[in-house]
């Protein structure tokens, strides 16, 4: 028992829960604007895929980190314009966009590297680890949070800053005015389709962070359909947290450490398949729990404001 609950479990689940936090922020965001965005998985293989071209074509981890975040909110332009400027329906579009992601990364990954199914360079370099200075010698502590990539801990910067950005400035209040009842907030001035991009546009930045993180953090490689339903889980962690950032990090954190203790199992002579179920089962369950109506509320409005 204490060497499947040591102090790597606790390191492994901050790496991996960093792609579902950053896109579940992503995801918070939207709502708020009452923009409910299926589309994360998406966004984040876009992410994914694009981080491991750039880093391909530049040999700059950074570049390509950049480049990663550009083609993703290029990526989502498609879902704003339509969604926002259309007025379609944000569900379908979301899915549409899902789709489309996974054909084009399929699709680019051949017409780039001339490979099929994963492309792998052992002289790829992935995100740094960065060490703490203190906070590496502290014991336990500085093992689970010291060594690891820049986009950890900046995850963990924006849960902060997120939540006093919404609840503590004039802007976050006026983004939440745009979502809970945009006819007021156009009657005292709002421009409420213009926070509507801009949440759509730093939901693509995050979404592309957190694919860079995927394929450049915690591999250095890209496979067809690398989120495995990452983008989902994240969904399901926006709603869970209620579109609150310090909510969202924690139902990010209890599905991330689901992924890390199946990764483990595998080492304890358990079946493969059985513990790759682990996360999409909590997933399951954590739905089954979720009494509150809020996200069924906002889906019917931004149904019934695109009519």
């Amino acid at each position: 028992m204490d060497q499947l609950f040591d102090v790597s479990l606790f390191a492994s689940t901050l790496r991996l829960v960093t792609p579902i936090l950053l896109a579940a922020l992503g995801g918070a965001l939207c709502a708020r604007v009452g923009l409910f965005n299926v589309g994360l998985e998406g966004l984040v293989l876009m992410g994914a895929f694009s981080a491991i071209v750039g880093n391909h074509f530049t040999g700059n981890v950074f570049a390509a980190v950049i480049f990663a975040v550009i083609c993703t909110i290029i990526f989502s332009i498609l879902f704003g314009y339509m969604s926002i400027h259309l007025k379609a329906n944000v569900i379908v579009v979301g899915i549409a966009l899902n789709f489309l992601a996974l054909g084009l990364t399929t699709f680019s990954l051949r017409a780039v590297f001339d490979v099929k199914g994963a492309y792998y360079n052992k002289d790829m370099i992935g995100l740094p680890k960065w060490e703490i200075p203190l906070l590496q010698d502290i014991p336990w502590f500085g093992e689970a949070l010291s060594g690891h990539s820049p986009l950890v801990y900046l995850s963990i910067l924006l849960v902060i800053f997120l939540q006093l950005f919404l609840f503590k400035t004039v802007t976050g209040f006026r983004l939440l005015a745009a979502g809970e009842n945009p006819t007021a907030a156009k009657s005292l001035g709002i421009k409420v389709a213009r926070i509507q991009y801009g949440a759509v546009l730093m939901c693509s930045v995050l979404c592309g962070l957190a694919g860079a993180q995927l394929s450049l953090g915690n591999v250095t490689m890209f496979t067809e359909g690398m989120t495995s339903g990452r983008g989902f889980i994240a969904l399901v962690a926006t709603m869970l947290g209620q579109s609150n950032p310090l909510g969202v990090a924690a139902s990010s954190l209890l599905f991330g450490f689901m992924d890390a203790l199946s990764i483990r199992l595998q080492g304890f002579a358990m079946p493969t398949h059985f513990t790759m179920m682990l996360p999409y089962i909590v997933t399951i369950a954590a739905m089954l729990f979720f009494k509150d109506k809020n996200y069924m509320q906002e889906a019917r409005k931004s149904n019934e404001s695109s009519r």
